[in-house]
């Protein structure tokens, strides 16, 4: 084994978002045109076509803040179209009622995304599960949602991956304590091809990791993390030392792609089996 932590995103990693995510579109376009009052087919249609011809003008607007590609995944997208949408009709003008609005859209719907695991998801678990190492996922979205997926491919209670949801990759804070580690880290990151900068200071986020670090007395520099969203997932703990990993799928952006394959550290391709190569098993 080649590492002493691994930690996995799981939707778009472990799963095919693109595919589970289809019935959370449609609950969530049927959600957002009763609370406008309107059909919005046409104009969903026309902003997503937007969205996607146009990835590195439009990302994930969170406090501020573009913290991650817009056409990234089903349900980073349908809240890029959605804010979009808002500005067209003049709805939730108030910064406060459209954050809640958001939220509400994105977690009622996310009840209705169906379960597509990637080809050799559960064996790619299990091999890594076999290894000793200690295994974590570490995901934004909740733990309850996450670990019934992981249930579906892992029945046995004793032989799965330890679930951190919540882990609140999008916001651009201060942890509760700073450390030396976070403190050293640079506020941004400039990625050729892409205009804006990557934030990399997310607290939350790094406050998972240092629990996980110390919980299992491992370092950064010995991790390897797999996600599929680059600026999302993998930005900040490459920025900490960490290995990385990338799980490319038809929407991850070129700019990402050129920058993790060309990086010492970094991994990339479009299976789950070429983990297993990078880890030694």
């Amino acid at each position: 084994m080649r590492f002493d932590c691994v930690l996995l995103d799981f939707d778009g990693t472990f799963t095919l978002a693109e595919e589970e995510g289809a019935p959370f579109v449609e609950a969530y376009r049927a959600d957002l045109a009763q609370r406008l009052g309107r059909d919005v087919a046409a104009d969903w249609d026309e902003c997503e076509a937007t969205v996607r011809a146009r990835p590195t003008e439009y990302g994930w607007l969170f406090q501020g803040k573009l913290v991650a590609p817009g056409n990234a995944d089903p349900y980073i997208r349908s809240t890029t179209v959605a804010r979009m949408l808002f500005d067209r009709f003049d709805a939730y003008l108030d910064p406060t009622e459209r954050e809640g609005a958001l939220s509400d859209l994105y977690f009622k719907s996310y009840e209705r995304s169906a379960t597509v695991f990637r080809p050799g998801a559960k064996r790619v678990l299990e091999i890594l599960l076999a290894s000793g190492v200690p295994l974590y996922v570490v995901t934004n979205s909740g733990t309850d949602a996450v670990t019934r997926k992981v249930e579906q491919l892992l029945p046995d209670a004793a032989r799965r991956p330890i679930v951190r949801g919540n882990a609140k990759k999008a916001f651009i804070e201060p942890p509760s304590e700073v450390d030396g580690a976070f403190a050293g880290l640079p506020e941004r990151q400039s990625l050729e091809g892409l205009e804006r900068p990557v934030y990399l200071r997310r607290g939350r986020y790094y406050e998972v990791l240092r629990d996980i670090w110390q919980e299992t007395h491992t370092r950064p520099e010995r991790t390897l993390f797999v996600g599929d969203i680059y600026e999302l997932d993998l930005a900040m703990p490459f920025h900490l030392g960490v290995a990385i990993h990338l799980i490319a799928s038809e929407v991850t952006p070129d700019y990402e792609r050129r920058f993790v394959a060309r990086e010492q550290q970094g991994g990339l391709s479009e299976t789950l089996d070429a983990v297993l190569e990078r880890v030694g098993l």
